[in-house]
């Protein structure tokens, strides 16, 4: 069962639909699952809860502005090319104070555009995160990634794709548009945060399938060479989503992943 709360965002009241996975357990630390360009907290599944339940955390997912049940974006409302430190540098934030965790120290497990987004608050709040897992983040536009947002928007004219993400979102147009107009735009295409990469001093597990038709292994790779601190997790035989295509291999990652951080934090 999801739940609504409101922020305070560019001048406007609006709404982020969000639900909480064992929130009693005030003992255990808080995993924040940051979703991907098209996605919300319905379209997890179960995932969220099962990670939840396996690694004895507690869980926080909640829809982006625009998405899910959240406040659909407003008609005809541009998307900045700096939308994603936004979402990091505002959003976040503005949710954690609402919900009164401010104070938290949380896991930030992002996927995608969400991957992007942690790795940035990661950068630029480092005293407020205990590690960051990634998967198919993206530190910089590559020609892939381009192709798969043009063949994205075919398949969204082609077919129905809208139905079903309406499944799931208020507003499924806006969601797609959005998204797929604000990747392919000139200026998007400069994009990237590697001058970022290096100001991140937690521990980052970043991870990606070998198959991704949005990115190569280099998107890895390169958060590697910048922070050296992360580890990398490829995963065979998976595309863009990996708690999708390899749920079980990535739980159990996820699990040491977590518990060497929770026992490093224990010995300091």
């Amino acid at each position: 069962m999801t739940s609504l709360i409101k922020i305070r965002r560019h001048n406007r009241d609006i709404e982020l639909e969000y639900q909480l996975f064992n929130a009693g357990n005030t003992d255990q630390p808080l995993l924040i699952f940051l979703h991907e360009g098209l996605g919300c907290v319905s379209m997890w599944r179960d995932w969220p809860a099962a990670v939840c339940e396996r690694l004895s955390c507690r869980g926080l997912v909640y829809s982006r502005y625009g998405y899910g049940q959240s406040t659909p974006r407003r008609p005809n409302e541009p998307r900045e090319v700096d939308y994603l430190h936004q979402e990091a540098q505002h959003d976040l934030p503005a949710l954690l104070q609402a919900l009164g965790m401010a104070h938290e120290k949380p896991v930030l497990y992002g996927h995608s555009d969400g991957g992007s987004i942690a790795l940035i608050y990661a950068s630029h709040y480092p005293e407020r995160v205990q590690a960051i897992a990634v998967a198919a983040p993206h530190y910089f536009v590559e020609d892939i990634t381009i192709e798969g947002i043009q063949e994205a928007r075919q398949i969204y004219l082609n077919s129905d794709m809208g139905e079903r993400l309406g499944r799931h979102h208020r507003d499924p147009d806006s969601v797609f548009w959005s998204w797929n107009d604000t990747w392919l735009t000139p200026e998007f295409r400069e994009w990237s945060i590697e001058p970022l990469l290096g100001k991140i001093r937690c521990p980052v597990l970043a991870i990606q399938g070998v198959n991704d038709e949005y990115g190569t292994l280099e998107q890895i790779r390169g958060i590697q060479r910048h922070a050296p601190q992360t580890e990398l997790f490829i995963i065979p035989d998976c595309g863009h989503s990996p708690h999708r295509d390899a749920a079980d291999g990535l739980t159990q990652r996820l699990d040491s992943f977590l518990q060497a951080v929770r026992n490093t934090t224990a010995q300091a």
